[in-house]
């Protein structure tokens, strides 16, 4: 039986891979893990996305998380990051999200953060795992009665907490800017467009009527055909969109044109440099980021870091070294000295803050670095775990890098979910990269098929 937690919690199709009774279930095994000492016991905050499976989903983790003796601050629709934030702010033991993130609306998942707000290690998560099967395989285990039963209280202050939190975090406000805002019918539909307003915004916002089955339908930051739209209809100075959990933020600028998370990143980095607040001058991403951000970063006499994909790598990267900034091209991006996670809110607003305060438009902002074409291909259906073992396809791997110079960088994956490998190249030439990714995969497929 493989591992149930993922690079982000436990997922999976509700009601068939995720049940309630499995919900129920890791709520029991994480209060025995993250359980401590709180106000009447151990103390969670419990929070949701719109999606229709969690409502049944939340029902069961609070049951299982009260059943253990823990006391349930239930917050309602918000986004992951707000979840985090509270379960900091309130000093609970550990916090709960119910949500599938970018997924379709079929789909939700678990997450578990430890006390402060953080995520957990892969050591507390193969606990929880532990127990959990231990319970599921008849193991008892001690249940409380009469007074020792968790409290659950409904905390609507969540949502006006978490929205001065985000307000109070931006340098300077926002009068006189327009912004596109696209919610991804998410958790940030209320969220979202009350905190740029606050901050001096004018809003329009799209995206922003969940029903419980529009999640990420459409709209978002995996659908920015809306956005891009409404910021060309409306005049906007920029257009922000979230994903369905808002703890990613990619934007537009005013002609339409994408903004991703490198550049993102960069402007924010030399934004917090300017400011005094990048510490050891230094940005955290991954190995996917692009290489025209790491040529800017160096340009700017910035130091870039890089992990493993996944925000996760990047923000224990961070914790590590005490670096302030870090994220991911799709759109995740920390500020370690406002947020435990990603937060595409916070992002969003520090975006428009830096257009505000320069005066600039974002699109001369982004243009401190050049994205390099960038070509990405699945390799289905082959064996993954031979890739560094392959002698043809490392002599391959040795002649695209010799083919492509200085100017270009290749980078083969497999991937941690399914049986493919990924394979990225990046040229000064998008002829030359889609040649010399086609090249690639077409040996990867030859030798690992």
């Amino acid at each position: 039986m493989g591992r149930l937690f993922g690079t982000d919690g436990v997922r999976g199709v509700a009601n068939a891979d995720l049940t309630a009774e499995m919900a129920l279930g890791l709520s029991v095994a994480a209060a025995s893990v993250l359980g401590g000492t709180g106000v009447g016991g151990s103390l969670a905050v419990v929070g949701r996305d719109p999606r229709a499976s969690g409502e049944f989903l939340e029902a069961a983790v609070v049951a299982g998380l009260a059943s253990a003796g823990v006391d349930v601050l239930r917050v309602g629709v918000l986004p992951t990051p707000a979840v985090a934030h509270l379960t900091g702010s309130l000093t609970a033991d550990f916090g709960v999200m119910l949500s599938a993130s970018h997924n379709p609306m079929p789909d939700n998942g678990i997450k578990f953060f430890a006390g402060g707000g953080h995520k957990l290690a892969d050591e507390l998560e193969d606990r929880i795992e532990a127990v959990y099967r231990d319970h599921a395989a008849g193991q008892p285990w001690d249940r409380p009665v009469g007074s020792g039963v968790g409290r659950v209280t409904d905390w609507d202050e969540g949502f006006d907490e978490y929205v001065s939190h985000l307000v109070g975090a931006l340098p300077n406000r926002l009068d006189g800017l327009k912004i596109v805002l696209d919610a991804a019918h998410g958790a940030a539909s209320r969220v979202g467009p009350e905190a740029f307003a606050q901050a001096g915004a004018r809003i329009i916002t799209i995206g922003a009527e969940p029903d419980g089955l529009n999640i990420n339908d459409g709209y978002g930051s995996t659908h920015l055909d809306p956005l891009r739209a409404a910021v060309r209809e409306h005049g906007a100075d920029l257009g922000i969109a979230l994903d369905g959990d808002a703890d990613r933020c990619l934007a537009v600028d005013a002609d339409g044109q994408d903004v991703d998370g490198d550049q993102i990143l960069a402007v924010l980095g030399l934004a917090m440099r300017e400011a005094g607040r990048l510490a050891h001058d230094t940005v955290v991403a991954t190995v996917m980021s692009n290489l025209g951000f790491s040529l800017a970063m160096e340009r700017e006499g910035l130091r870039l870091l890089q992990t493993a994909v996944g925000d996760r790598y990047v923000l224990e990267e961070m914790r590590r070294g005490g670096y302030s900034l870090g994220g991911e091209q799709s759109g995740h991006v920390i500020v370690l000295d406002h947020a435990t996670t990603g937060d595409g809110t916070l992002t969003g607003l520090l975006l428009a803050a830096r257009v505000a305060a320069t005066r600039k438009p974002l699109a001369e902002l982004a243009r401190v670095m050049e994205r390099l074409p960038q070509v990405l291909i699945n390799v289905r259906d082959v064996d993954r775990s031979r890739v560094a073992d392959c002698r043809e396809l490392t002599d391959a791997v040795a002649e695209a890098e010799r083919q492509l110079g200085t100017t270009g960088r290749v980078l083969l994956r497999p991937s941690g979910t399914e049986p493919l490998v990924r394979v990225m190249v990046e040229a000064a030439d998008a002829a030359q990269a889609r040649t010399v990714a086609s090249g690639l995969a077409d040996v990867v497929k030859s030798q690992l098929g």
